[in-house]
């Protein structure tokens, strides 16, 4: 049973439809984007493309010797061509790294692929950035990234 006329109930939800119209329309309009938003976001998509954003592991699969590392990348393109390569040189010697994994989870999956081809290869988080240039300070790459910001004596 209908307390209200017929009338008055289509008034009813004839006004509250146009009132909720008008408050979803009003929240649309509020939203303002700053312009440069769409650039900071674009900043921060090449950042991560570069491996240069948060705290990822990596897989070391050799350290020593140039030509032993060269021979090692070699390898493993030919073997596992869908994780990234590099080699990175830390006085005295050159590092052989592998993946880019945010997840411990995957890179341990991956480590296990792996040491079955390079047996002495370990996860670690680098503490540096990941770039293919050397750097001009001796980082240890399984030193917390609070030890390897000693402060420096510049003359």
């Amino acid at each position: 049973m209908n307390i209200l006329p017929k009338s008055t109930s289509r008034k009813t939800i004839a006004l509250l439809s146009f009132i909720f119209s008008l408050h979803i329309q009003a929240q649309q309009d509020n939203v303002l984007r700053d312009t440069r938003l769409d650039s900071l976001l674009q900043i921060k998509i090449e950042m991560q493309k570069g491996h240069l954003l948060g705290e990822n592991y990596t897989i070391q699969l050799h350290s020593g010797a140039l030509s032993d590392g060269q021979e090692i990348v070699a390898a493993f393109e030919h073997d596992f061509p869908q994780w990234p390569v590099m080699v990175h040189y830390e006085t005295p010697n050159y590092k052989v790294w592998a993946g880019n994994f945010s997840v411990r989870l995957s890179a341990d999956q991956a480590l296990k692929a792996i040491q079955r081809k390079f047996p002495t290869a370990f996860i670690f988080k680098p503490a540096l950035m990941r770039k293919e240039t050397s750097t001009s300070e001796n980082q240890d790459p399984e030193r917390s990234d609070s030890d390897n910001k000693a402060p420096q004596n510049k003359p």
